[in-house]
């Protein structure tokens, strides 16, 4: 699967994004974003007069394959720069091969922090940019009892780790700590859902991922539990996931990202009018495909400010670049490969689809590693959106 012109010689990028396997909804959207960026730069008469060719396979959801494909894109595909990957397993099998044959890596999934390669670039949200402010809101409007739910790999656990460290600083408490095998049916979150009676916890916080997602909140609904009481709080629960749900499962439900398909913006609506024409009507539009898409436009343009694929000169342009994405003004942080980005709240409508209910109005630096992150820097910085 290829997209550019064979007329003049295409700068060849590797796109690896699941179409099987358990996250392969989310990655689906993915790749939708990603290729529609890749027609706006080839429609605008590509970069530097040559067409931007995609190099695609499906990694079906599996590290193995991702490393395995990365290292073909590298070694047989002539490719230097690769977009892909959302599970953070999946990006530290590719990491390791990227560094190995110096291409660069973007990776646009919020992701556990803590790493740093000078082979990736890293446009998904980093904690200080979702899970802090989202341990502020959920403190300051459900409580301090946390029952944690997570898929068993290695950003569920990390994850919780720093959600508990938010919780502790303001003298909450986590209840239980549950991690349950990818692909894990439903009579195992139907399990997980009795534990969570017994405890009676204020709020759910969820890392489960892909298609597990659904299953979890539909044990939620089927338990008999209400998200006006009880509500299940992710940062990898968007519009992929929601849409696998009925609406009744989805409702009062709540997610931080820097996008959600509803934000009503032009910059926002022209994206999601052109990623349905191109991708169809019935796609969602995630937080993970906004960074996809955005990406391939901050990369494009420091290669034609570099004039070469090579990363090392594309790197020190695109520290100085940005672009107007459909979140709002992006840009790399070139001290450590992280993005400006804008983070925000939504709670899920009756309708099943997110309401934005806080938002930090600006881009936050980012600071992978926390080392200055307070819940105290959030309530004055904010803006608390009241649901009509």
């Amino acid at each position: 699967m290829a997209s550019g012109s064979s007329a003049v010689r295409p700068w060849r990028i590797g796109v690896l994004f699941s179409a099987t396997g358990v996250t392969a909804a989310v990655e689906t959207s993915q790749l939708g974003g990603t290729l529609l960026a890749i027609d706006e730069i080839n429609e605008a008469g590509g970069v530097l007069g040559r067409p931007v060719e995609a190099v695609v396979y499906d990694p079906a959801s599996e590290p193995r394959a991702y490393r395995r494909l990365a290292e073909r894109l590298l070694t047989e595909d002539g490719v230097r720069l690769i977009f892909g990957g959302y599970m953070s397993s999946t990006r530290k099998a590719m990491l390791p091969v990227v560094e190995a044959h110096r291409g660069l890596l973007f990776y646009p999934t919020l992701y556990e922090g803590f790493e740093y390669s000078r082979h990736c670039v890293y446009t998904g949200a980093a904690p200080n940019q979702n899970s802090i402010q989202l341990a502020n809101y959920l403190l300051s409007t459900c409580g301090n009892r946390f029952f944690m739910i997570g898929s068993d790999y290695v950003y569920p656990y990390e994850s919780n780790r720093i959600m508990t460290d938010f919780v502790v600083q303001s003298r909450g408490t986590v209840l239980d700590e549950i991690y349950v095998p990818l692909g894990a049916g439903p009579a195992e979150f139907d399990r997980v859902m009795a534990k969570v009676q017994r405890a009676a916890p204020d709020v759910i916080f969820s890392t489960v991922v892909g298609a597990d997602t659904a299953t979890l909140y539909e044990a939620h609904h089927a338990a008999g539990l209400d998200a006006a009481t009880l509500p299940i709080a992710s940062l990898t629960t968007g519009e992929a996931e929601v849409a696998a749900m009925p609406a009744e499962v989805a409702a009062g439900h709540i997610t931080a990202a820097p996008f959600f398909e509803t934000l009503d913006t032009p910059a926002a609506r022209r994206f999601v009018a052109a990623f349905k024409r191109r991708n169809g009507v019935h796609m969602p539009v995630t937080a993970a495909a906004e960074a996809a898409y955005f990406q391939v436009h901050l990369a494009m343009r420091a290669l034609a400010a570099a004039g070469t694929d090579a990363p090392e000169p594309l790197l020190a342009q695109l520290g100085e670049s940005a672009f107007d994405a459909p979140q709002g003004r992006v840009r790399i942080d070139g001290t450590n490969n992280h993005t400006y980005l804008r983070p925000r709240i939504a709670r899920l409508d009756a309708r099943g689809r997110f309401r934005v209910v806080w938002d930090a109005g600006a881009p936050v630096k980012p600071d992978p590693y926390c080392v200055a992150q307070s819940l105290s820097d959030w309530p004055a910085d904010g803006r608390q959106i009241a649901l009509s």
